[in-house]
């Protein structure tokens, strides 16, 4: 096809759309557009060196897939019936939701996806090796004080690593105190920082510091050393970028997890700036709404 897929999250289609310009063609959230792998955040899942493959029969199309690949993953969008025909005389691929703290799939995950009822268009190669990039997880419907911790969660296992008992984590915008918790939960010692209050069982954990104030008054050589500077505060992404130059300059965080979160309309020219940081990366997780997440962890995002 000369082309690769990208596969939009779930309502950000446009965005996605506005990164790319040049589609050439589109499957629902599926999009295709000329050359190899370009830098976008908005996409789920990209589709690597994509073929456009005639059919002769279902179980025509599940043999040549099992020839080039045993696992893949399908992506429905139209011809329901006959692509899940298709789909169940492929091998089972488990739909296990993922364990907080054990590592992400390994195994090679290829996509396809029937375009009308007789053409697949498969890759063997893509970026996420979760079915089309839905990092589905066994949640704690308990204990956290919202959903926001599953960000975190995500982000953590992607990235493959996760602070360790005595690091020293923050989290920006603590409250109510998801974050809070995931990061005391690793063994690590969390400063939540925040002007709004923590949920009073979080604030309760033995290793959390609250400290009543803003983020964005804090001196970060006041402040000390941090292992992991963690943010999911509610703010302009301008402001979010200054915040983060200043404890990068001052060497006071060695990495970084930070929410950029849109306020209207999405600001792709920001989004760039932290995109163009050394060593850093830019994705939207799964579980992220109308926001995107940096990361910069020295020996994982700067390979």
């Amino acid at each position: 096809m000369n082309a690769t897929g990208y596969l939009a999250a779930v309502g950000f289609e446009d965005q996605l759309r506005a990164e790319l310009g040049d589609v050439i063609e589109t499957h629902d959230r599926l999009m295709f557009a000329p050359g190899p792998e370009r830098r976008v955040f908005w996409a789920q899942n990209v589709w690597r060196n994509p073929v456009r493959i005639a059919i002769p029969s279902i179980k025509g199309a599940a043999k040549i897939l099992r020839f080039n690949q045993r696992n893949w993953a399908m992506f429905k969008f139209d011809h329901f019936s006959r692509a899940k025909l298709i789909e169940a005389n492929l091998p089972h691929v488990s739909a296990k939701r993922q364990i907080f703290g054990e590592p992400a799939p390994t195994a090679p995950l290829g996509s396809w996806t029937l375009i009308d009822p007789d053409t697949i268009i498969a890759a063997m190669d893509c970026s996420s090796p979760w079915k089309n990039g839905e990092v589905e997880f066994e949640e704690d419907k308990v204990t956290p004080p919202n959903r926001a911790y599953l960000k975190l969660w995500e982000a953590f296992t992607r990235l493959g690593v996760f602070p360790q008992e005595g690091e020293i984590t923050m989290d920006m915008g603590g409250s109510p105190g998801g974050w809070t918790w995931v990061l005391h939960e690793t063994g690590a010692s969390v400063i939540s920082v925040d002007k709004a209050k923590l949920d009073p069982k979080i604030a309760k954990l033995p290793r959390v510091d609250f400290r009543q104030e803003s983020a964005f008054g804090l001196d970060p050589e006041k402040t000390g050393p941090i292992d992991w500077l963690c943010s999911d505060v509610i703010c302009y992404p301008d402001r979010l970028y200054r915040l983060v130059n200043q404890w990068m300059e001052t060497g006071m965080a060695t990495n970084f997890i930070c929410t950029i979160k849109m306020q209207g309309d999405t600001d792709h020219a920001a989004i760039a700036q932290f995109a163009d940081i050394p060593g850093s990366k830019v994705v939207h997780l799964y579980n992220n709404k109308h926001e995107l997440t940096w990361m910069k962890v020295p020996g994982v995002t700067d390979q």
